[in-house]
């Protein structure tokens, strides 16, 4: 399938702001996202995340800034918004009595398909995500990997342009997890825009075109992934000798490490390329010295995420739950 790329924005946001009551979630937020990209967006617990999620999905009102989804004005006309997107929130929208099928069924009469164009959506997303050998089984009766894909699966019954995932693959299994990798990766292909917010620095490496940090309400840091690695200072070769002579002889030719005694390491400076390594192993063997093993550490989005927030990513913001199905509901329905 041949996929369109475009540079138009999918959302756009300036001077974006919410605060409840005198506590200020989002302060003056700048944000564009690309059509057919996943942009993630990370943050430590409290940093407004979720926040941002329910007001780009016109769940919760912004107290102001300009602000456009899916080429609609979200304040003007967030039916338009709300006829374009779909959100998969933190925790499962689908009722547990129903079975697969059912829940995909109402779905559909939500969006007022019709009984046979319906049917033909139910059934070919069944397959996609391969719930057919669940389809009659309650819900309650499913995996957690099985049911995240099911909530995705109702997310797509309206044929979403934008989706957002928020916190998608918490509680996951490994396999699971990478599943839905698979078919986020897909999705884009396909020319669909996906939001992320996710606690999983891995999963944001693995998924993003581009990351912004958010802090505080505030975004503290964007980019593309390497391109925020190379923001932070702190490659280092990390070098482990087996007495401490030898530890001693490679610390006096290797002016700037950093040496632990104790474990027998040197930490050396270095971006971690080639002529930098092969740099090190020569120096050492010029005074007969040879590390037992090496290892390479160059700054990954952990290491991002401590140098602007100052602490390690932690699960959802404490902005008040949504009801993540909503954004889902076709733009004749009221969303009280």
């Amino acid at each position: 399938m041949t996929t369109t790329v475009t540079t138009r924005p999918a959302i756009s946001a300036a001077g974006l702001r919410k605060a409840f009551g005198t506590k200020v979630v989002l302060d003056d937020i700048d944000l564009t996202v690309t059509e057919g990209t996943v942009f993630a967006l990370l943050g430590p617990n409290g940093a407004g995340k979720t926040t941002m999620v329910r007001i780009l999905a016109t769940l919760l009102p912004p107290d102001g800034g300009s602000i456009r989804v899916a080429g609609h004005d979200l304040i003007g006309d967030p039916d338009g918004v709300r006829a374009a997107i779909g959100l998969t929130g933190q925790f499962s929208a689908v009722d547990r009595l129903l079975t697969v099928q059912e829940n995909l069924r109402l779905m559909a009469d939500l969006h007022r398909l019709g009984r046979g164009e319906g049917g033909r959506r139910v059934a070919r997303l069944i397959e996609r995500f391969d719930l057919g050998e669940s389809a009659r089984k309650p819900v309650s009766q499913l995996s957690g990997g099985q049911q995240r894909r099911l909530d995705l699966a109702m997310t797509l019954v309206g044929d979403p342009r934008l989706i957002f995932l928020d916190e998608p693959t918490t509680g996951l299994d490994p396999r699971s997890r990478h599943e839905m990798w698979r078919i986020v990766r897909e999705l884009v292909a396909e020319g669909v825009t996906v939001f992320l917010t996710t606690q999983y620095l891995d999963e944001a490496d693995e998924l993003a075109a581009r990351i912004a940090v958010l802090d505080h309400g505030r975004i503290v840091a964007e980019g593309t992934p390497d391109e925020l690695k190379r923001r932070i200072p702190g490659g280092h070769l990390r070098l482990r000798f087996t007495d401490p002579h030898s530890l001693r002889t490679a610390a006096s030719v290797l002016g700037s490490a950093h040496r632990d005694d104790e474990a027998l390491t040197l930490q050396v400076p270095s971006d971690g390329d080639v002529a930098s390594l092969r740099a090190v192993l020569e120096t050492l063997d010029g005074v007969r010295v040879q590390p037992a093993d090496l290892t390479i550490h160059t700054p990954d989005l952990d290491d991002v995420f401590f140098a602007f927030t100052g602490g390690p990513a932690i699960a959802s913001d404490s902005a008040p739950a949504a009801a993540s199905a909503l954004a889902s509901v076709p733009a004749s329905k009221e969303i009280r």
